[in-house]
């Protein structure tokens, strides 16, 4: 057992033992691995990939350690309104993911659920709450939250704005993008701005809002061209990087630094050698802690991650002229947003465009959009050609996933593939 594993080791303990006190033992491992990120980047991965991770443990780290810098949030929430006041967000599904690494998701949902929340809630709002409520982790003075995707949401921000006086807005995103929901989401995402102004005594800073907008867009079409380039070169990397990819694109997106980071990793994608296996598009959430998965994605020159729908879930331009319209447009048009066939039909976008070999759909235990909706998808991917693999499991925590079954299935899944492409 080396450092850091013994590091790990010491801070469940502490923090199954007392964890109200734990929060100075969790912030220092978040800041020791944004060190060793940095100074000693794990070599199978690419350059572009080590940027990448040690930005996102940076900006964990540094919220953190700053409780007036950061907001909560759900993936959704928009970011570059909140970049806009000076702050940073971090959304309670990464937070919880974060806290995998001390290996204390068991422990958070165990406690959440002895409070007397849901089984059935998601295993990642379970973890959060479970660490709130716990006292390990330390809450900040406001959050946004959306209603896209997870009706968990509204109920789990409630439930700590009513036992930890964390004051929250939602945002009730309807389901169409007619001209009454544009108005309507736009109306809400000005009152957010008024409501953040009054409880955080700050001001907006509209010209910085107009700037996050500009940016966005030269950020989305960089991450189209890596898209592109995906196709035709071996980039190494780990399944977790393209976690490390959706909190770019839904907690940095908009701002100068994730933008270059999109530049570097399309410079350095061109360095590397043609790639000639499998390239696959991901669906739904990356249960990246999988054996299995890891087995056959991290680093490998025979199965590439091609892109992922959390990661490309709005192909829009924003206006800067209009960044409260733009935004509450792309929540609007959000892959994720709306009637399964609206997602059916965006996916299918992608998949004329960048032409991967297969499809694989993580449905995440607890997340019934995902599961009642996958046949759906199945049915519009059996009409373009492209095998799709639906795989059952949690995102989150491993007692909900079974590594042999998805091994067997995974195994199947590829090496049908495979046979289609020798004939």
């Amino acid at each position: 057992m080396n450092v850091a594993e013994r590091y790990i080791q010491y801070v469940r303990e502490k923090t199954q033992a007392e964890p109200e006190k734990s929060w100075d033992k969790i912030l220092l491992g978040f800041r020791a691995n944004h060190f060793r990120t940095r100074f000693f980047p794990k070599r199978s991965l690419s350059k572009g990939y080590q940027k990448l991770e040690n930005m996102m443990m940076g900006l964990v780290a540094d919220s953190l350690a700053n409780g007036d810098r950061y907001i909560w949030g759900n993936i959704f929430a928009p970011c570059e309104l909140i970049h806009s006041f000076g702050l940073n967000m971090l959304s309670i599904e990464c937070l919880s993911c974060y806290m995998t690494g001390y290996h204390l998701e068991d422990f958070f949902i165990d406690f959440a659920q002895s409070l007397g929340i849901a089984p059935t809630l998601c295993s990642y709002h379970k973890t959060f709450i479970g660490g709130v409520e716990s006292g390990a982790v330390a809450a900040p003075s406001y959050a946004v939250t959306t209603s896209i995707s997870c009706d968990g949401n509204l109920n789990t921000f409630r439930y700590l704005q009513k036992k930890n006086n964390v004051p929250f807005t939602l945002l009730d995103v309807p389901y169409t993008d007619d001209e009454a929901s544009v108005d309507y989401l736009t109306g809400q995402l000005k009152e957010l701005a008024a409501s953040m102004e009054q409880h955080l005594g700050r001001k907006l800073d509209m010209e910085r809002f107009r700037e996050s907008m500009r940016i966005e867009n030269e950020t989305r079409q960089e991450l189209k061209k890596f898209a592109k380039l995906a196709q035709k070169h071996y980039y190494p990397g780990d399944i977790i990087d393209q976690l490390y990819l959706m909190m770019g694109t839904h907690l940095l997106m908009g701002t100068k630094e994730f933008l270059e980071q999109v530049r570097f990793m399309n410079e350095d994608i061109q360095t590397y050698p043609e790639f000639h296996g499998k390239r696959i598009l991901w669906v739904h959430l990356l249960p990246f802690y999988q054996e299995s998965l890891k087995e056959y994605f991290n680093g490998s020159r025979q199965y590439q991650i091609l892109a992922s729908d959390i990661v490309m879930d709005y192909d829009g331009e924003m206006d800067a002229e209009d960044p409260f319209r733009s935004v509450a447009v792309k929540l609007l048009q959000n892959v994720f947003n709306g009637s399964y066939s609206h997602k059916a039909q965006m996916i299918g976008e992608m998949v004329d465009e960048w032409r991967p070999d297969a499809v694989i759909h993580f449905c995440h235990w607890g997340c019934k959009q995902a599961s009642g909706g996958s046949p759906l998808l199945k049915e519009a991917m059996k009409e373009r050609g492209i095998p799709m693999l639906i795989l059952d499991g949690d995102g989150i925590d491993k007692r909900n996933s079974h590594d042999g079954q998805i091994k067997t299935r995974l195994e199947a899944f590829l090496e049908m593939i495979e046979e289609e492409s020798a004939q």
